[in-house]
């Protein structure tokens, strides 16, 4: 039947009563200590291997997704900047 069917799921994204709306983890918030860390690890390299990044993660309390996350975020940042000059 029609109404049995869980949410509509377009592109991946689960959606909420049809108003698109996106089912989403909240926003992480890094501890200053956490921030630390991963900008100074940036400083060294701007890419984490695959191993380097699940150690991170291990030793912040953060998971490799976070990180991995953080990194794209951070790199995006960094490129803006250095074409602005």
């Amino acid at each position: 039947q029609e109404h049995d069917k869980p949410p509509a799921v377009a592109s991946g994204e689960m959606r909420i009563n049809g108003k698109g709306k996106k089912l989403r983890k909240p926003r992480t918030i890094y501890s200053s200590l956490q921030l630390q860390a991963l900008n100074q690890r940036f400083q060294q390299t701007q890419y984490l291997a695959l191993p380097e990044r699940a150690e991170l993660a291990a030793q912040l309390g953060l998971t490799q997704t976070q990180v991995k996350i953080w990194f794209q975020n951070k790199r995006s940042k960094y490129k803006k900047i250095m074409k602005q000059g």
